[in-house]
């Protein structure tokens, strides 16, 4: 009987030995589940950062790509922008080249028209030259009238081109208008009431004409208007004598107060009557 009642006394003391090993194994697996439950956060959380890592190398690598292409669109645009003004640049050029082409064509048009009026037009000027000699002062006559003789054989023939034609009649063009522009001296012959006197002439442009004697002593202004010489005073014909040395370049040019051989109402008339010899 006692001997089951210490058995039965010991119960107690193996259930509690049995709590105790059952608590130590719940901490034990509670420790273990705790450090499990550690290394899983720590293994997230490393694998979180990878990620984030991972995403802030993408996000890099995107800013990188934005950037690049950003520059790329800038080099695009400005490139575009330099097409853009060559283009424009071409198009300017292109025009002026249309244009050009354009007159060299109507050049050739007129060309081909002003070859079929070359003679006439020739023609027209040597007749103009002629009324421009015959209503001039008659300095120089017979040198004049010869070289407008020569035009007229000169175009009557056949061996020169239409355009040397043209090139001798603008020459003598030239010649009859450079005498507006020269101050000349030289001697030559004055016929006077049938006999002839050696003089000295003087020639101011297409102003005034004038001659002196080899004495000085006498002298006379051609009157266009009367066609005929005007004697001059003692004061006049000193100035033809400065006028003669300044032509002959044997003093320096100088202001001459001398009557002129035209008027300006004489000029006029002959300047309209001349335009209307040309409009006809």
């Amino acid at each position: 009987m006692n001997k089951r009642i210490m058995t039965m006394g010991n119960a107690p003391r193996r259930s509690g030995c049995a709590l105790l090993a059952c608590l130590a194994l719940l901490g034990s697996a509670q420790v273990q589940a705790q450090d499990k439950g550690r290394e899983g956060l720590v293994e997230k959380s490393v694998e979180v950062q990878q990620n984030q890592a991972q995403l802030q190398q993408k996000i890099d690598a995107a800013d990188d790509a934005t950037r690049e292409a950003l520059r790329e669109l800038r080099r695009v645009e400005r490139e575009a922008q330099r097409l853009e003004a060559y283009n424009d640049e071409l198009a300017r050029q292109v025009d002026e080249q249309g244009k050009a082409v354009e007159r060299r064509q109507r050049a050739v048009e007129q060309l081909a028209n002003a070859e079929q009026r070359l003679p006439v037009l020739t023609r027209q000027l040597a007749a103009r030259l002629e009324r421009l000699v015959a209503a001039d002062m008659p300095f120089l006559y017979d040198q004049r009238q010869a070289r407008l003789a020569s035009l007229n054989r000169m175009l009557d023939s056949g061996e020169l081109s239409a355009a040397d034609k043209l090139d001798r009649v603008l020459a003598a063009w030239r010649a009859e208008l450079d005498y507006g522009r020269e101050v000349d001296a030289w001697q030559g012959s004055l016929k006077t009431q049938g006999d002839s006197l050696e003089v000295d002439y003087l020639r101011l442009g297409r102003l005034g004409w004038y001659y002196l004697t080899p004495d000085g002593q006498q002298g006379g202004v051609w009157r266009s208007k009367e066609q005929a010489w005007q004697a001059l005073d003692d004061e006049a014909l000193g100035e033809v004598r400065k006028g003669l040395r300044i032509a002959r370049e044997e003093r320096v040019p100088a202001m001459l107060d001398l009557p002129l051989s035209v008027t300006p109402q004489q000029g006029q008339l002959q300047s309209s009557q001349q335009s209307q010899e040309d409009a006809s």
